[in-house]
């Protein structure tokens, strides 16, 4: 989604887009929902119909057509426009994130694939509770898996296992981990609520801190083609 002046609308800023649910329609286009606006199925766009926008080193993507700019600006109550990439080779993911020649990605921030571990987040759970302890603070609830926005949640593993891993076999398809995601402020916002806190950044950056950034979870780029699904078996590879 972007602004009219053609920069991205995130959650980051835009809070109300917690509420904004986007799933695959059965026709292939994109079915929006929220609380209290009647559900839009959007159409697959026509990649000729472009706008500017100023996404990273993007000039034009497709618009998704005047019924999903109504829809987007009557729910999040500003301003909104729904664009689409069409050339999936746009960008490249970049050397920072752990890219390498060839590695390209849509319109996420650093990768095309995002995996959290549960054992490491009840980890974080178990750190967060003791530095609620040393501060004399009320035991909060065990964070919702939600607030990371990963792409696949893997149970069975240690944690932070995933640190040292190279390769992952997801099912049947192959990855390789680009390195580890470095988490901002949205993490501090409960996705249900949209109350704000200090947790997990504080412990994260406690625990998990380098270069600047408090870490958690891990970049994965595709190595093969193919699909993943809910309960496909993860192999750590060589």
């Amino acid at each position: 989604m972007i602004a009219p002046d053609g920069e991205p609308i995130t959650a980051r800023r835009c809070q109300a887009l917690f509420m904004v649910t986007a799933t695959t329609a059965p026709d292939g286009g994109l079915l929006l929902t929220a609380p209290g606006a009647p559900d839009l199925v959007v159409p697959l766009p026509e990649p000729a119909h472009t706008v500017s926008v100023r996404f990273w080193n993007l000039e034009r993507a497709a618009v998704g057509g005047d019924a999903a700019d109504e829809w987007l600006t009557a729910t999040l109550g500003r301003p909104a426009r729904l664009v689409w990439l069409a050339d999936t080779a746009a960008r490249a993911v970049p050397a920072e994130a752990g890219g390498e020649p060839g590695d390209v990605f849509n319109l996420g921030d650093t990768a095309p694939i995002h995996l959290v571990t549960l054992k490491s987040l009840r980890r974080l759970d178990d750190w967060i509770a003791e530095t609620a302890v040393e501060r004399g603070e009320e035991l909060p609830e065990p964070l919702d898996v939600g607030r990371f926005r990963a792409n696949v949640v893997l149970d069975g593993a240690l944690a932070f296992a995933e640190d040292d891993w190279k390769r992952l076999r997801i099912g049947a398809v192959d990855f390789r981990v680009a390195g580890p995601c470095g988490r901002c402020v949205m993490t501090t916002i409960d996705p249900e609520t949209r109350a704000g806190g200090k947790e997990p950044i504080r412990t994260l950056a406690r625990h998990r801190r380098s270069g600047g950034w408090a870490w958690f979870g891990m970049q994965l780029v595709p190595e093969t083609l193919g699909e993943i699904a809910l309960g496909d078996p993860a192999e750590v590879l060589p």
